[in-house]
């Protein structure tokens, strides 16, 4: 079984002075292989060379530098890493009583230690013990503290300076730029210079597998169409009706098995790709699929995926388009022609399927003078009722 590693640092402090301080607060892990790690700290060490010289590689080095970052995020991206982050508005925090830089550090173990270990409970997790910063240090005590290891399932916390590993250096890559896509303050200083910071995450988007925000911003997405051939098609009553039955499953489904997990995780994806990337193109298989499979082991397959993530969203009345041509993939259904995409590839595979029973009984009951009908068993009364009306 493969062993996932998560190196993680974060982005801003506890201070609620938004005005000189940040505005949110970040902890981002980059998730690898333990078998992988030799070649990507090979990987890291020529980016720390090329763009740092004999210095880390630090975000605050790059500051608002947009261009010199997304030359180094472009080489990131060619890593072998899988991004989940936490992503935390201060503000909300403050008008809810988080004043304390303790009350706040534990609310904020909580939403990190469920994004990374319901889902790798076997994981283990390596982060920066240099530093004025004791958040991480306070984080390895809550994970002693609260997760349950069996004979199976371990996990591990691993304190390691930065300077000595070239892999939290690049989780801290990873968190100062997300945050820099988050902090209001930071947004605005791109934005005098033109910039926008959603392609930050663009640059990096096949490997962030989830940023989990609070509050959760789906709740009060809307998504407006900014290309004119998607306003041509847009219809704001199918949109609102996907997103509400997509958000209504995240917070209401109950977990009981790893499924449940995978398929809230389909759709915050799915959410997050609507809400961060404009164009609101179906969201390749392939690269969902590697979203889900970060730290996995054994793979999810195309298959699973299709029957038991997607199929069983379906099943639970969330609206799911889906393209079999072209831009093969899944989105939330925007529009009336998104729905008949996926009403065109069923109809494509049902009907053919029940003409083939529907021939196969006949000639079934043919041959023995109708004396036995192959469906004419309890499991098969729907079927049959489906036939015998056509």
């Amino acid at each position: 079984m493969k062993q996932p590693i998560a190196f993680a640092d974060e982005y801003g402090n506890t201070s609620f002075d938004f005005e000189r301080q940040s505005t949110h607060f970040i902890v981002a892990s980059i998730i690898v292989n333990k078998h992988d790690l030799g070649l990507l700290e090979v990987q890291a060490e020529e980016i720390r060379r090329k763009h740092f010289q004999t210095g880390e590689i630090k975000s605050k080095n790059v500051a608002t530098n947009y261009k010199r970052r997304l030359l180094i995020l472009d080489e990131i991206g060619r890593m072998d890493i899988q991004i989940f982050a936490v992503a935390v508005d201060k503000r909300t925090l403050y008008s809810e009583g988080f004043k304390h830089k303790a009350s706040f550090h534990k609310f904020i173990n909580g939403l990190v230690y469920k994004e990374l270990y319901r889902t790798l409970p076997n994981l283990t997790l390596v982060v920066d013990e240099h530093g004025s910063n004791d958040y991480m240090r306070e984080f390895k005590e809550y994970v002693k503290k609260n997760h349950i290891r069996d004979l199976f399932h371990g996990s591990y916390f691993d304190l390691e300076n930065s300077e000595q590993n070239i892999m939290i250096q690049i989780a801290d890559f990873i968190a100062g730029t997300i945050g820099h896509h988050y902090d209001e303050n930071q947004k605005k200083r791109y934005a005098n210079k033109g910039f926008d910071t959603s392609v930050f995450l663009s640059s990096i988007r096949h490997q962030i597998s989830s940023i989990n925000e609070f509050p959760p911003s789906y709740k009060d997405l809307k998504y407006y169409p900014i290309e004119e051939d998607e306003k041509k098609v847009f219809d704001e009553n199918i949109a609102n009706l996907s997103l509400r039955y997509a958000i209504d499953f995240i917070e209401n489904k109950q977990i009981t098995n790893p499924g449940d997990s995978e398929q809230i995780s389909f759709l915050k994806l799915l959410l997050f790709y609507q809400r961060s990337y404009l164009k609101q193109g179906f969201v390749p298989t392939k690269e969902l699929i590697n979203h889900l499979n970060a730290g996995r082991e054994p793979r999810l397959t195309e298959l699973y995926f299709r029957t038991s993530i997607v199929g069983k969203l379906r099943d639970a009345g969330v609206l799911v388009a889906s393209s079999s041509s072209g831009d093969k993939g899944y989105k939330l259904p925007t529009s009336v022609s998104d729905i008949y995409q996926f009403i065109n590839h069923s109809n494509s595979i049902i009907i053919p399927m029940v003409n083939r029973v529907r021939k196969c009984r006949e000639l079934i009951k043919l041959s023995t003078n109708n004396d036995l009908d192959i469906l004419d068993k309890p499991e098969y009364s729907e079927l049959q009722q489906l036939l015998d009306n056509i």
